[in-house]
């Protein structure tokens, strides 16, 4: 891939240092975009271009995925010889001593590289992948060539990173945080995903957080980046260490929350300060739950505040509440409903006049949670804890362990607790005491780490206790 010696900004093309940052709009007509930079981009555009040896006659038992630059069983010597000293000469081979394994031999740095060559459908010799052998040539030249160049520069690439510094966001940072604050009422979807055409729609995920983090509005959980592996099609710089992320694919990692482009080795000193991207959050429910909040602004998950609001207005003396199950294709409405419309669902009495099924949704969202309310972690912590036979000591091993949660965590479930404390209040009239609500919700806030049914079985009892005893003192435990 011919890459253009253009900079680039996360992305976007910008002016060089000296020329005038018109060509962004509106709030961002004053920002001086920040100097990346170059090194390792100036490094890839040195590297040694591939050089295809070709065969010169046609090879029997030749594999349909590779073309006349395999040259069919020969040895090192001769493959050697074939490459003729050329750097980024390359032939693909089979071994002498291993017929149907194939190799790549490969000149760099005035030696021939030999690398056992794979394909499941794409070509590969490590992680990465490749449509072509040419693409993994490549690849492979700029790889070696920038990591025998600037090993040392590359191994202290995150000792002085932008991340923490990033001053460059300060012009636009007020005028964001403005933007933000006059929409605090307003649903946080509109605020930051319906401005389409804005200066904030082109800023990098970084300016962004810088943002949203000076936003008063903003409820600060902390949340770990959920980084994946990515393909960049363009020259794109760490966000992280502003230096340049080399190679033709895999070149480094985005947050699939917020955005946030990093090499892989970058990624284990971002710290966890992800702010999820209402665009990247395609639903509410199986959504987890920090992710959530922090996508939409709110201290809980919008559907545990709506759902709540609707029974504790209409529901808490309906017999049964929690028990009685509601009708689950109207349930999976419910659901639909969010996962469509967000804070907008309309779940009032006109639409689902049954209770029950408000309830349903609410039970649905927290066992859908791909992390339990209760954590993974703190499961076996509050199981031990419910097995002590003092009440007191008890009491305070609970609380020690509901300090452990996660933030997010931890206020949805005193939400939840001081919302469940008023149902049993109204026990006369729907039959629902602590401990019948610990019965339905142990199993619904709290799963044992690993999928065992002989665990889950085991542990009901405890987990009805651990909901009892969290309703039962909710005053003195939140």
């Amino acid at each position: 891939m011919d890459f253009s010696r253009q900079e680039y900004w996360g992305g976007l093309p910008f002016p060089s240092p000296g020329q005038n940052s018109g060509a962004l709009n509106s709030d961002a007509e004053e920002y001086q975009p920040p100097i990346w930079k170059s090194y390792l981009y100036q490094l890839q555009q040195e590297a040694p271009r591939p050089k295809r040896i070709v065969c010169p006659g046609e090879v029997e038992n030749r594999p349909k995925y590779y073309g006349r630059e395999f040259h069919g069983i020969i040895s090192r010597e001769k493959a050697d010889e074939l490459l003729g000293g050329v750097e980024g000469a390359y032939i693909l081979r089979e071994s002498q001593r291993q017929p149907g394994c194939y190799t790549l031999a490969l000149r760099f740095g005035n030696q021939t590289l030999n690398y056992r060559l794979f394909y499941d459908g794409k070509h590969f010799v490590g992680e990465k992948r490749f449509e072509s052998i040419h693409d993994l040539v490549t690849d492979g030249l700029i790889t070696l060539y920038i990591e025998t160049k600037a090993s040392e520069y590359i191994s202290k690439m995150t000792t002085n990173p932008i991340y923490e510094h990033i001053g460059y966001a300060t012009l636009l940072r007020e005028k964001v945080s403005r933007r933000l604050s006059r929409s605090k009422n307003e649903s946080r979807k509109a605020s930051v995903t319906n401005e389409e055409h804005t200066a904030v729609e082109k800023i990098s995920s970084l300016v962004r957080r810088a943002a949203l983090t000076h936003n008063d509005n903003h409820f600060n959980y902390e949340k770990t980046h959920n980084f994946k592996v990515h393909t960049f099609r363009g020259p794109h710089w760490c966000e992280y260490c502003a230096n340049f992320m080399w190679g033709l694919i895999a070149q480094g990692v985005r947050c699939s929350d917020c955005g946030l482009n990093v090499h892989k080795q970058c990624s284990k000193h971002v710290p966890n300060d992800c702010q999820p991207d209402l665009k990247r959050i395609k639903k509410v429910y199986c959504c987890d739950l920090t992710t959530l909040v922090k996508a939409h602004n709110t201290q809980r998950p919008m559907v545990v505040d709506i759902c709540i609001r609707e029974i504790e207005a209409r529901g808490l003396k309906s017999e049964g509440l929690y028990r009685v199950s509601g009708f689950t294709e109207h349930i999976e409405d419910v659901k639909m409903a969010f996962d469509r419309d967000g804070e907008k669902a309309d779940i009032s009495a006109s639409i689902y006049p049954d209770i029950n099924i408000i309830t349903g949704a609410l039970k649905l969202y927290f066992r859908d949670l791909p992390i339990p309310v209760i954590t993974y972690d703190t499961y076996s912590k509050f199981i031990e804890a419910a097995k002590i036979s003092n009440a007191d000591e008890r009491l305070e091993a609970v609380h020690e362990v509901l300090m452990l949660l996660p933030p997010a965590h931890y206020e949805t479930l005193r939400y939840l607790m001081i919302h469940l404390k008023k149902v049993t209040m109204n026990e006369k009239d729907n039959f629902m005491n602590a401990e019948n609500l610990g019965i339905v919700f142990g199993p619904t806030l709290m799963r044992p780490p690993e999928d065992s049914t002989l665990t889950t079985l085991h542990d009901m009892r405890y987990q009805k206790l651990i909901v009892q005893i969290l309703i039962e003192n909710e005053d003195v435990l939140f």
